[in-house]
């Protein structure tokens, strides 16, 4: 990953996790009941996550047994352990102060996709980051970049792209899958990525652009969702 881009890109991690923190720190070790929200939150990202309620006791410092009686509503959850179970999970916690619906979680917008579909990362000077709603099963890491004008085809102008899964460097299961691709020159691209026959480079496609035929790539993250802004 280019120095510049992985900064940004741990600053982007490093301002979630800060945000977590303050909040867990504004409400102090107060308890909340185990209300039906909390526990469909906690239900829905361990089956999103695949995690298991194990790992999520094992990161509340407590018993199997005591995380079966959270999700049955038999015993309180502490503030500070929101912030545990959200960062073990990688999704955002449910607003349970205030009423109303859960607010969608954030992900920083990091730069834009210009022409050539060429990735520009704002300047670590340039912040603080706009902020976008992101996906649902968004985790603490995920970004966002902007598309501007007609590099990914004249429908997606203004649409976010969104990544976290930063392979480093890139592997066999991103063959045929859409990417932000960080070269070895230092460009950004988002493109298809597709096995070169010559070791350690790839070819890159796109719908709208010639191919770009064997490349060193630094690191790639798949994209986790494209969308209208």
């Amino acid at each position: 990953m280019s120095r510049q881009a992985f900064r940004l890109w741990t600053r982007a991690k490093k301002a979630r996790g800060a945000s977590l923190e303050r909040a867990s720190l504004r409400m102090g070790h107060r308890e909340f009941g185990a209300s039906a929200l909390t526990v469909d939150w906690i239900r829905a990202g361990l089956k999103r996550t695949g995690k298991t309620r194990s790992g999520l006791a094992k990161a509340l410092g407590r018993s199997p047994s005591a995380v079966t009686d959270l999700l049955n509503g038999h015993r309180r959850l502490r503030a500070d352990e929101i912030a545990i179970v959200s960062d073990y999970l990688g999704i955002e916690p449910p607003r349970l102060i205030g009423g109303g619906p859960p607010r969608p979680p954030k992900a920083p917008l990091i730069g834009y996709v210009g022409a050539g579909a060429i990735a520009h990362f704002y300047a670590d000077g340039q912040g603080p980051f706009d902020e976008v709603d992101a996906p649902i099963d968004s985790r603490p890491t995920t970004v966002a970049v902007q598309i501007r004008g007609h590099s990914l085809g004249a429908l997606f102008d203004n649409w976010l792209v969104f990544y976290d899964d930063v392979r480093n460097p890139p592997d066999d299961s991103l063959v045929g899958r859409m990417c932000v691709c960080g070269l070895s020159d230092g460009r950004v691209l988002i493109k298809a990525l597709k096995h070169s026959p010559n070791a350690g480079l790839w070819h890159l496609h796109s719908n709208t652009e010639p191919p770009i035929y064997d490349v060193g790539l630094d690191w790639a993250a798949p994209v986790r969702e494209m969308r209208p802004r």
